[in-house]
């Protein structure tokens, strides 16, 4: 009796540790991963997509990464996404110290109609619903992260929103702001930011670009290229480092902690990597458009369910 309770104990504590750890996930993999991460986390192709159908397509020992017993990527994951958020505040610290400097002079002064203070306040009201929808349904999000045909779906649809934003934003705008903030202010309101904040949300879905749809989102209300990307970088911010201060925790209060020299390592190439990749995006919606990222996103989604279902 008391055998086959100790057997039983151990098979619990066995089954713990499939459940966290990926037991060889090696340095080599950590710096793929953190590479696809950075890459692709501001690119509007969804970098959680990525993160499931690079694995998938590569298959062997990548494929552990996304069984359903792994919960440890998803882990893996979010601390990439933080590296990648410090990378994206260092190139819009101007940005950040000026909305946050403004917000406080506004808040002292008892002056709320400044543009620092209001775009700040966009970006809290924008944030609130994804914040809170992750909160609610993250046991659900977290049950289809890691299935392969669920990504290249939703990464279809993806291509899919970026298309249909293209073609429904207008072409006539014109140079009516020299700053972003300004324009940002004059085109957005509260009520558009809480409709952006519900568009995020469906970026919990691993294969929908969070950047994308905040991007479509601003184009859908008149902003230039440049300044609808501008604002769905800030956006990212947000949501990123409100995902790790969550989930990251357990990082130290789990087995996963075993990773925490790969996940560093990861961690600095995704640094690396989003710092180029977003560094690049900035010019290029200067003058260009979401179409290519639209037609990768249309190409590799349809081929990923074809391969998947």
């Amino acid at each position: 009796m008391r055998y086959s309770h100790s057997r039983s104990l151990l098979n619990s504590t066995k089954l713990h540790l499939k459940d966290w750890l990926i037991l060889d996930f090696t340095y080599a993999q950590a710096v793929i991963i953190g590479f696809i991460q950075g890459i692709t986390e501001l690119f509007p192709i969804s970098s959680l997509g990525h993160a499931i159908l690079v694995p998938a397509w590569i298959g062997g020992s990548f494929a552990q990464f996304i069984s359903e017993e792994n919960k440890a990527y998803l882990l893996i994951t979010i601390a990439m996404h933080l590296a990648s958020s410090i990378a994206l505040f260092i190139i819009f610290r101007r940005r950040w110290f000026g909305l946050i400097k403004g917000t406080f002079a506004a808040i002292t002064t008892r002056n709320y109609q400044t543009t620092p203070f209001r775009v700040l306040g966009y970006i809290v009201i924008a944030t609130i619903p994804v914040g809170a929808l992750g909160i609610i349904f993250g046991d659900y999000f977290q049950s289809i992260f890691g299935k392969p045909v669920y990504s290249a779906a939703f990464l279809t649809i993806n291509g899919l929103l970026l298309i249909g934003a293209e073609r429904l934003s207008r072409r006539d705008i014109g140079h009516e702001f020299h700053d972003s903030d300004a324009e940002i202010d004059h085109r957005v309101n509260a009520r558009t930011a809480v409709a952006i904040g519900f568009g995020q949300s469906l970026a919990l879905f691993a294969g929908i670009s969070r950047f994308g749809i905040t991007m479509s989102a601003g184009l859908l209300r008149k902003l230039s290229h440049s300044v609808a990307s501008d604002f769905a970088f800030l956006l990212s911010l947000p949501v990123i480092v409100g995902a790790a201060i969550v989930k990251l925790p357990e990082l130290f209060t789990t087995d996963a902690k075993q990773l925490l020299g790969q996940i560093l390592l990861g961690s600095i190439v995704s640094f690396i990597a989003t710092y180029f990749s977003v560094t690049f995006l900035v010019r290029w919606f200067k003058t260009r458009t979401l179409y290519p990222f639209a037609i990768y996103c249309l190409f590799i989604g349809i081929a990923s369910l074809v391969r998947f279902a």
